[in-house]
């Protein structure tokens, strides 16, 4: 037994995952519906890196503020908007070039279900819920972009106390530094134990997912599913290979070494529980760990890059069930209009279903196109959410880049 735990243990983390998400594939399809028995073991796994997902991204911030000059950070916040607005763009616009050649939904029809729009929220909401008012139930609920901003300006004044003519400032600054970093390591140390239990939770969780649905749910949306992961291997190969060669990194070794955040992204769909995961792997990928401890948190809650490409082939894919003809006009608003919401509300709940919804309203076209793409979202989900991460991690690797050319020619000047 002793023998067996410690071949499990130290085999391919990347491996192990791939065995459970297959046996839970052939489990599911054999199984069907008696397959959700096994549900809650998945579920075990996402409460699991969901509750140290908040914390990590709470400690990290902090940390990584302190490890920054105030101006800095005004800086980085700039580049890595610049950065999801380039990204998010060419993800819509590989959705809607591939869905146009390829024309998915040709022929399907609408199915017999009621979708309501779910309500977009206002301007008000979403700058209301970046400034809780008050700091434990910010973390209760989990509002991430309440979060993050505790998170900068706890950090900006702990900075603050760190650096104060104060030498009793300095002593207690100095004291609740060491208890954040000392927080952080132990989070990441529970990842550890957290890992560990992943492919049973991954075996799970496939399971259960496609015993729900089946393959024959797939069957009349295949080829929107299709082109849909042929998009994210274009955004894989051509945007995020080349921002990749721009921050000078070796592309094979990149995505070996940043393999654990990506496959965990996959197999769970979730870009929250998959943060801790993904500073890891950063950090491994040479990236330093003041731009991967401040780049990753606020991607996990911004950018979404998969959420964009599924909305391009969406529109274009309800375009052909419905019969409507799309101008190039309406093609660029879809462009335009999807790159700013994608960014925008990538850190609400249910943020693919605002957006989509949003631009399925805005061109007239019908709700139930949402139930109708509802058969693939389980696939969908994995190779989205694996894209959001990936993104994530090398947006902060050109962000390492820049910040190394700045600090050259400081210390140069």
């Amino acid at each position: 037994m002793k023998k067996i735990w410690h071949s499990y243990k130290h085999s391919s983390f990347l491996l192990k995952m791939t065995i459970g998400f297959l046996l839970g594939i052939l489990v599911g399809i054999l199984l069907g519906e008696d397959a959700q028995v096994l549900k809650p073991f998945g579920t075990i796994l996402i409460n699991l890196l969901s509750m140290i997902a908040i914390p990590v991204i709470f400690l990290t911030v902090v940390l990584a503020v302190n490890q920054m000059r105030p101006g800095h950070l005004g800086r980085l916040g700039g580049k890595l908007l610049l950065y999801y607005g380039a990204t998010t763009a060419g993800a819509v616009l590989i959705g809607v070039a591939l869905a146009l050649w390829i024309n998915p939904g040709e022929g399907l029809s609408l199915p017999d279900a009621q979708v309501d729009k779910p309500a977009a929220p206002a301007f008000s909401y979403v700058l209301l819920n970046i400034v809780p008012s008050n700091l434990f139930e910010a973390f209760a609920s989990g509002q991430l972009m309440g979060i993050l901003f505790l998170a900068l300006i706890i950090g900006l004044a702990l900075n603050t106390m760190r650096h104060s003519d104060e030498e009793k400032l300095r002593h207690s600054g100095g004291t609740l530094y060491r208890v954040f970093d000392a927080g952080n390591q132990l989070f990441f140390l529970l990842l550890k134990g957290i890992l560990l239990y992943a492919p049973i939770g991954i075996f799970a969780i496939s399971a259960s997912s496609f015993g729900n649905q089946g393959w024959e749910t797939f069957q009349s949306l295949i080829e929107f599913t299709g082109v849909f992961y042929l998009g994210v291997f274009l955004l894989w190969i051509f945007v995020y290979t080349a921002f990749i060669k721009f921050s000078k990194m070796g592309i094979r070794e990149f995505f070996v070494k940043t393999k654990d955040a990506y496959s965990t992204a996959f197999f769970t769909s979730s870009s929250l529980a998959s943060l801790p995961v993904a500073i890891e792997s950063a950090k491994k990928a040479g990236i330093s760990e003041r731009i991967a401890n401040f780049s990753l948190p606020i991607g996990a809650v911004f950018n979404s890059d998969g959420g964009a490409l599924r909305m391009g082939v969406s529109i274009v894919f309800a375009a052909n069930v419905t019969g409507l003809e799309l101008s190039t006009m309406d093609f660029l608003t879809i462009v335009l209009v999807g790159t700013l919401l994608s960014i925008g509300t990538a850190g609400i709940p249910a943020a693919g279903l605002v957006t989509l919804s949003a631009v399925l309203t805005m061109f007239d076209l019908p709700l139930e196109i949402v139930a109708l793409i509802a058969g693939v979202d389980v696939l969908i989900g994995m190779a989205g959410t694996a894209s959001n991460v990936i993104g994530d991690i090398v947006g902060a690797a050109v962000i390492n880049r820049s910040e190394k050319k700045n600090d050259l020619q400081s210390a140069e000047s």
